[in-house]
């Protein structure tokens, strides 16, 4: 298994990768890899986590998943799809870096790499790539779950004037039903009026947060996750302080997980003949 992000893992290639329908078009995994990266500025980067975590650059694709994930779940429901590449957001073996040396013993990561040993199937982490594309990826397609497209600044689509302001209670409630949310965590007063929105999903910490709530003077913060310490305890004191500020975190996952299933309408055009499909993988966490 890859001992770093910029190793891939080579698996071997099944015959079920070149079963096809007559006069379809065929790709190897490397090729929609290359066409996807492309379309990208600068790529293929020097230093990014975008590397393949199994399977081979050049067996052939029957099929392809967009995930955030590549869970136990999505594996299983890819190959029983016939897809044997599943394209991802985020890490497959539990850290940033996909390093496995540490896991080299566990049994739930040998579990994992036979699974996607036995089906022949490649997973290619899609993250630095699809926030560099322009517009990014994931917030493409937020904006366009969210039905908030037209409201993004041209320059900046993370910043977002509404027509009219409305109850934050009402923003949290769309944004929950649009995005599969089941709940969320808040610091203000969900009765306070917004109309400019800060939209930062995903994980972009903390400095990065606050750095940007003092440049556009938001009225709400919607963001992935953030750390107890840092953004949260910043709203807290600006709100003791006078303002009108206010903090919702989604989650992660959900926060982000609209892009990738944009993805497929995306994709679906530049590989005639492969059939592109979304997998949620879901929120892991249950509330009690």
């Amino acid at each position: 298994m890859a001992k770093t992000a910029g190793m891939s893992v080579l698996l071997p290639q099944i015959s079920q990768a070149e079963q096809f329908f007559p006069n379809q078009q065929t790709f190897t995994v490397q090729q929609v890899m290359d066409l996807i990266l492309k379309t990208r500025p600068g790529a293929p980067f020097p230093k990014t986590v975008d590397t393949l975590k199994s399977g081979s650059p050049s067996q052939n694709v029957t099929g392809i998943v967009s995930s955030m994930f590549a869970t136990t779940e999505v594996i299983e429901k890819a190959a029983a799809a016939g897809a044997n590449f599943i394209i991802v957001h985020e890490p497959t073996f539990y850290n940033h870096a996909d390093e496995t040396d540490w896991l080299k013993n566990d049994p739930v990561f040998q579990r994992k790499h036979e699974l996607l040993t036995k089906h022949g199937i490649a997973v290619w982490r899609f993250h630095d790539y699809w926030h560099s594309h322009r517009p990014d990826g994931i917030y493409a397609g937020i904006l366009q779950a969210l039905n908030w497209s037209n409201y993004a600044e041209a320059d900046n689509p993370r910043l977002l004037t509404l027509p009219a302001p409305v109850p934050l209670s009402q923003l949290i409630t769309h944004a929950k039903d649009k995005l599969g949310i089941k709940q969320v965590r808040v610091v203000g007063d969900t009765s306070q009026t917004c109309k400019r929105v800060l939209l930062m999903v995903g994980a972009s910490g903390g400095k990065s947060h606050i750095t940007a709530i003092e440049k556009t003077k938001p009225d709400v913060i919607l963001c992935g996750e953030a750390s107890e310490w840092e953004t949260p305890e910043y709203v807290r004191d600006a709100r003791q302080q006078g303002q009108k500020l206010s903090l919702v975190v989604l989650g992660h996952i959900m926060s982000e997980a609209a892009g990738m299933e944009w993805l497929v309408s995306w994709l679906q055009p530049k590989v005639a003949g492969i059939k592109v499909s979304y997998i949620p993988s879901g929120n892991p966490f249950t509330y009690v």
